[in-house]
């Protein structure tokens, strides 16, 4: 827990000021004036670092991308307008027609879209494989697989990867690694595990209040000698390598960013900066009580799915990998949509939304709402059964989270 304490110092300090306004300015400016027409020619050419057009960056985004960076260890980070947003900027950036994505594990039901029904519709083909199964892992990316994608615990299946493996192999097989660490901020460092780029959606546990939709991609450091993005499957980046040890920001803004505009704005960059504030307090308290609540309400009978329980597949990987938690979310079996519905409706704590990470304890009901399009198949994939529902865990009393659940699922279990 002893990186708690850094963090808990490092992001207050990065996000105010000493001097002038304490919290982080915020400007609303579509577009910035150049002194003149040798200025605006070098920003343009990137070597003077000021902001030329919003759809490129924003002053207060960049604060947002400067801490982030600090925060992940990453050589620097781009901000965009949803955690979808910087999720599409990566492959959108990397792949083209005829590349290949590997996903690894269980999806958030908005990823599981895009690479299973969108990007086939421009040429790249998705690849599927369970978290454990390293010979398929290993065969697709014999093929020449351009990008693994894993998310840091799957969401909703609350499947563990075993992220530095799966680093290794892609190192091996030249692959760009993706790590969505979006239910696990500060606990999983994905880029000190050797992932090329952490994904997140910051609407969720980084701002912590439902109030600014945003997200974020940051970047590892290009190397100078035995770089994987110098392989000829990337041979399209290579002029973009050029710019130094930051190229992944080029690829990303030069190759999606700027013709996509999936920009964030400056007033959702200032909320997510005050999130960020409290960020390790709210993690650490959050990773601890979920642990809690898993346990009080499986001692108590309760259809609980969380890897802290003895009885998930992934109960060791949990206590080898995951000192400080995995995050906020856990999962209850309640056999059929009606009991599930009244389990949700008995709740007098639970805000029924399709959001997780925040400041209060959530529930939803997956099968109706974010994967109520989904093919059955496609739903036994992902883990989503009929009575499925998936909390995240708040700020709230544990205590008093678990006995206004077990109070809920008695309710649903009474009504049949």
């Amino acid at each position: 827990m002893k990186h708690f304490e850094y963090f808990s110092t490092l992001l207050p300090q990065m996000v105010g000021s000493k001097e002038g306004a304490v919290a982080p300015e915020v400007v609303p400016s579509a577009a910035f004036g150049y002194a003149s027409a040798q200025e605006a020619e070098a920003i343009f050419a990137g070597e003077v670092a000021k902001p030329f057009y919003a759809r490129m960056g924003n002053p207060t985004g960049a604060k947002l991308e400067k801490v982030l960076a600090k925060m992940e260890g990453g050589a620097g980070a781009v901000v965009t307008a949803s955690g979808m947003g910087a999720l599409s900027m990566v492959l959108s950036a990397f792949c083209e027609s005829g590349d290949r994505v590997l996903c690894v594990g269980g999806f958030f039901g908005g990823t599981y879209a895009l690479v299973n029904e969108t990007l086939p519709r421009f040429g790249v083909e998705p690849l599927l494989c369970d978290v454990d199964d390293y010979d398929r892992m290993e065969k697709a990316l014999q093929e020449g697989v351009k990008a693994v994608l894993v998310e840091s615990v799957g969401n909703p299946n609350l499947k563990l990867p075993d992220i530095r493996r799966i680093a290794l192999l892609c190192n091996e097989h030249e692959a760009l690694f993706v790590v969505d660490n979006t239910l696990t901020p500060l606990v999983v460092q994905p880029l000190k595990m050797g992932a090329d780029i952490v994904v997140y959606s910051t609407t969720k546990i980084v701002s912590g209040h439902s109030a600014a939709l945003g997200g974020a991609a940051v970047f590892r450091g290009v190397a100078e000698e035995g770089e994987k993005l110098r392989a000829a499957k990337f041979s399209a980046l290579h002029p973009l390598l050029q710019k130094g040890r930051g190229a992944i920001g080029a690829i990303l803004k030069k190759r999606a960013l700027r013709d996509f505009g999936m920009s964030a704005n400056a007033f959702g960059s200032f909320l997510t900066l005050l999130g960020l504030e409290t960020l390790p307090l709210r993690v650490r308290r959050v990773n601890e009580s979920v642990e809690k609540v898993a346990r009080l309400l499986h001692d108590e009978g309760v259809k609980v799915r969380h890897p802290s329980l003895e009885g998930h597949e992934h109960h060791l990987r949990y206590e080898a990998l995951f000192p400080d938690g995995c995050g906020p979310l856990l999962s209850l079996e309640c056999g059929t949509k009606e009991r599930a519905f009244a389990f949700l409706n008995a709740s007098k704590l639970l805000t029924q939304t399709a959001n997780v990470g925040d400041n209060r304890t959530l529930g939803l009901h997956m099968a109706s709402t974010i994967y109520r399009d989904f093919e059955e198949l496609d739903k036994k994939i992902l883990g989503v059964t009929d009575g499925l529902v998936r909390l995240s865990v708040g700020l709230e009393s544990p205590v008093a989270i678990a006995e206004d659940l077990l109070a809920a699922w008695q309710t649903a279990m009474r009504a049949g």
